[in-house]
């Protein structure tokens, strides 16, 4: 039985397709693996032998998805943020969480489990940090009209 190291543990509800988000996100990003399956007994509450919680990590992230049932679902409300060190990597998981899903705005998307995503690069940062304020807000001006995030553009912004 595996057990869960961190502290603080992200638990996400699904109705009864835990286990398939778990292979679908584990499938996308590196250093990821499901650790746990466990499924409902004869005490129920779900059917005997369906799939109850999965363990999984994503990039070294301990994550539990719980087949719950429809009565709760997804909101952006909570999302999980990645960080990308290029633009390769953004288009990459913007594609791939993306696919069957919907696009937000500002780096933000639904993946086709509801689950929101923020896809930014860690140039963003620097950039919206900068000390000169002129700079750092015609950065956010132009990621306030993006939906997929675009380092270059961003940095055209920044250069005004």
């Amino acid at each position: 039985m595996a057990q869960i190291e961190q502290k603080i543990t992200t638990n996400l509800w699904f109705d009864t397709e835990a286990e398939q988000a778990a292979e679908h996100y584990t499938g996308i990003f590196e250093d990821s693996r499901i650790t746990q399956v466990l499924r409902y007994g004869e005490a129920g509450p779900g059917t005997p032998g369906t799939v109850m919680t999965v363990q999984f990590e994503l990039a070294g992230q301990q994550f539990v998805g719980i087949n719950g049932g429809p009565e709760f679902t997804f909101t952006e409300a909570i999302s999980l943020e990645v960080r990308c060190e290029s633009q390769d990597e953004v288009d990459r998981l913007w594609q791939q969480l993306g696919e069957g899903g919907e696009p937000g705005p500002c780096g933000w998307l639904k993946d086709k489990y509801g689950l929101s995503w923020q896809i930014v690069p860690t140039r963003l940062y620097e950039l919206i940090t900068d000390p000169d304020p002129a700079k750092a807000a015609r950065v956010t001006k132009a990621m306030l009209a993006m939906g997929k995030l675009d380092i270059a553009a961003l940095e055209a912004a920044a250069a005004g």
